[in-house]
Order: structure tokens, then sequence, then C-alpha cells
């Protein structure tokens, strides 16, 4: 969040068109979470989570675009898109971490 809020704060950016990419942050979790909430975790293919896969990677490349067609556009400047996209690789990395560390169903912690 820092490079976002620096991509729109910075004096010589001054604008907070790329702050809109946290509304990406918000939304791409959501329809993987919602596949794996109703998955039954048969083995086999699930198409619920193959689309929910398919919409997640669209909300993805979709935050990635935009700082990127507001660069093109020149509504942004170029080193407000850098920050925009390094923000945006560290908190889909988090994203992605935080799913596969906590992947596994079979965890003590379901227990409690």
């Amino acid at each position: 969040m820092t490079f976002i809020i620096l991509a729109c704060a910075l004096p010589q950016y001054g604008l907070w068109w790329p702050f809109f990419v946290v509304l990406f942050y918000v939304l791409a979790p959501v329809p993987t979470l919602m596949a794996r909430r109703y998955s039954d975790h048969s083995g086999s293919s699930n198409s619920c989570l193959e689309t929910a896969i398919f919409l997640t990677m669209g909300i993805l490349v979709c935050s990635f675009a935009l700082p990127i067609v507001l660069a093109r556009g020149s509504v942004i400047l170029w080193g407000a898109c850098w920050l925009t996209l390094a923000g945006n690789f560290i908190v889909y990395g988090t994203l992605f971490s935080f799913f596969l560390a906590f992947e596994a169903d079979d965890s003590d912690y379901n227990m409690w």
C-alpha cells in the first residue's frame, strides 16, 4: 500500500487516479474464496472453482492494466505507473502466499 500511496501523494505526481487499484485488491480474492467455500473437494475438475480462478485472473489483469492505460493516456506520469505496478506485485504476492499457506484444510488449526 505504501507504493500506491506514494504514486498518488508525491508532489510531482499529485493525482489520486492510481488509488483505484485498491478496488481490485478488494475484489480479487472474492471469487476464489466463494468457490472454495462452496466446492465439494472431490478431486476431480470443479467448474465452479475454475470459473472463480478465471474471474480472479481477469481482475488481476485489470489491476495491472489500469495504471498502464492511465500512463499511456497521459492521465498519470510513468513514475506513478511504475510505483503502482510495484505495489501490485507486492499485494498479489502476499495474497498468493496466503492462499498457498492456508490451502490445506486438514491442519491442526481446524480443531479450535
